[in-house]
């Protein structure tokens, strides 16, 4: 199935400059966590949050989550310093690095090119460290085919939406809402076009942040949106969006249950013990190819979500 991978309903930012937000966010029950040397840090402040991160990721518990250091973009005199004192501190305890405002393929290679050389330096697994690529601008936009076709290491397309409204003049200070005089969503072509790179590529999409924190309810609206069309999960700033999150880019019970129930039925009917059939009728609804396809969708969903299956499919008596 395409973009099947590691579980990134909640995408939890995490600033590498504060000791103490490092530590909690190990307990908390985020698909993912990216330790950021980026926006959140403070350019004085950037040294001290590399080894910060080099010290979490070697001392903490991430267990069950995928560990991911967010550098600073190539247009700043930071970003190989991150790459070479996270990789070469922690390489062994790391999952991805995350490369923000990517705006061609070239800039991927060069990553792709420089964690190579770590790894082979160091000894470890050549290519096991991924890499997430984040479309902040009309540039990385237009050119996220190739940024998501740039490297094997690539596993998700990121939007971020801040830097993206502001690169493009975007009348607007509230990152991720509606704007009540645009008729429409303003996001659907850029979120459509990142889907888009990245199915075709078989990697996995993500949505930005929502930065009203403390507006749950509107957290969730946002992110229906996204999920609605396939994407895989989205960044959480707060401790507070992470179980909405996860809910929303989860299946509900029923779908998933549903799911699992065509995917057996399907497999039992096209069986030479169950007539060798193309499409059938499943009570009141007919399955076929297409059907096994969608339902391998929700069931690989609720899978990577650890949920369980509460019905059976019961074979017909003969």
């Amino acid at each position: 199935m395409a973009a099947v991978g590691r579980p990134r309903r909640s995408c939890l930012a995490v600033p590498g400059s504060s000791v103490k937000m490092l530590g909690k966010a190990q307990g908390l029950p985020a698909d993912q966590v990216f330790l950021d040397l980026e926006d959140a840090v403070a350019p004085l402040a950037k040294p001290d949050a590399r080894k910060n991160i080099v010290a979490a990721l070697n001392e903490g518990d991430w267990s069950g989550k995928t560990r991911v250091v967010r550098v600073n973009d190539l247009t700043t005199p930071w970003t190989y310093r991150d790459v070479i004192e996270v990789v070469e501190g922690a390489g062994a305890n790391l999952d991805c690095i995350m490369l923000p405002k990517v705006q061609n393929a070239e800039q991927v290679h060069w990553l792709d090119l420089l964690l190579t050389q770590i790894e082979k330096t160091l000894g470890l697994e050549v290519g096991r460290i991924g890499i997430e690529a984040q479309i902040e601008n009309a540039a990385g936009l237009v050119n996220v085919d190739a940024i998501a076709a740039a490297s094997p290491r690539v596993e998700t397309i990121i939007f971020g939406p801040a830097d993206f409204m502001a690169s493009i003049n975007m009348k607007s200070l509230v990152v991720g809402a509606l704007i009540p005089d645009y008729p429409g969503d303003p996001y659907h072509y850029i979120l459509m076009r990142i889907l888009m790179a990245a199915r075709m590529h078989d990697k996995q999409a993500i949505d930005g942040p929502f930065l009203q924190i403390r507006d749950v309810d509107a957290f969730r609206e946002v992110a229906k949106r996204s999920a609605a069309l396939g994407f895989d999960g989205k960044w959480v700033l707060h401790p507070g969006q992470i179980d909405a999150a996860n809910e929303v880019y989860s299946p509900a019970q029923s779908d998933y249950d549903h799911a699992e129930l065509i995917l057996d039925a399907y497999d039992y009917y096209t069986s030479e013990k169950g007539g060798k059939l193309g499409a059938v009728m499943l009570g009141d609804e007919m399955i076929d190819e297409a059907s096994r396809k969608m339902a391998l969708v929700i069931a690989a969903k609720g899978r990577a979500a650890g949920m369980t299956r509460t019905s059976s499919f019961t074979p017909p008596s003969e």
